[in-house]
């Protein structure tokens, strides 16, 4: 039977497994789950008490690291004994995940990745300028149905994402399709997106209602007509 106690250090949950990850160790599962749904992305699986991983229990890891990568989380393993590497070595599990030898180098780890996605972050936004733009565009769902809003306004654009004001029948993570058409060109443009932003009515009530937008599956082409466009009227924009 697998055990499991958590510990917190900072915004990353250490999970002490110990006994046995095999068939039954779905409480592992379960418990990064629980993580997710907490909002604890960051998790640390200490195995040094654990006696026995078998095939069927590789399955339940794979399982629980998939959990949160698909949440945009990360697991990472410190003290893994001798007697199970070879166990993760043979399936392969050794070349997909990151193994530490001690805590603090697992910790830190998770720092490194977080300073290192702030720099991207911040060379993605230097590199992408932001148009404030009043812009009428059609928006709806991408999987069809009801959610659609006609004849919104586009309140700023860049070449990787968009504000889009007076629409408040989307969530968060909901993908929509947007229609657009940039002067002087008369070509409609068809734009997919992923909605990753919705304003806070109660303090942000001049946003809202509203939704910060992501470019999802742009193509080349179609990202070099927004940076051309963004950069032609940023250009003609007066000067402060």
């Amino acid at each position: 039977m697998l055990e499991i106690r958590l510990r917190q250090c900072g915004n990353c949950v250490i999970l002490d497994l110990s006994g046995r990850i095999d068939v039954d160790a779905a409480n592992l599962v379960e418990v990064v789950g629980q993580c997710v749904r907490d909002g604890y992305l960051d998790v640390l699986c200490n195995l040094e008490d654990v006696a026995v991983i078998d095939y069927m229990g590789v399955s339940v890891v794979v399982i629980a690291y998939k959990e949160l990568i698909n949440h945009q989380g990360r697991m990472k393993f410190v003290n893994i004994p001798a007697h199970l590497l070879g166990v993760f070595a043979i399936s392969g599990m050794d070349r997909t995940i990151e193994i530490y030898a001690s805590e603090d180098l697992a910790l830190n780890s998770f720092k490194e990745d977080k300073a290192i996605e702030n720099i991207k972050r911040m060379q993605l936004r230097r590199r992408f300028k932001r148009l404030p733009i009043d812009l009428k565009i059609e928006l709806k769902s991408k999987q069809g149905g009801l959610s659609e809003c006609l004849k919104v306004e586009m309140l700023n654009l860049s070449a990787i994402g968009a504000f889009i004001f007076g629409c408040n029948k989307f969530k968060l993570q909901d993908e929509v399709t947007l229609k657009m058409i940039l002067a002087p060109s008369s070509e409609e443009l068809e734009l997919e997106a992923r909605v990753v932003w919705i304003p806070d009515k109660g303090i942000q009530l001049h946003e809202y209602p509203g939704i910060g937008v992501e470019f999802s599956h742009l193509s080349a082409e179609n990202q070099q007509k927004l940076i051309e466009f963004i950069d032609r009227n940023i250009s003609l924009s007066p000067s402060d």
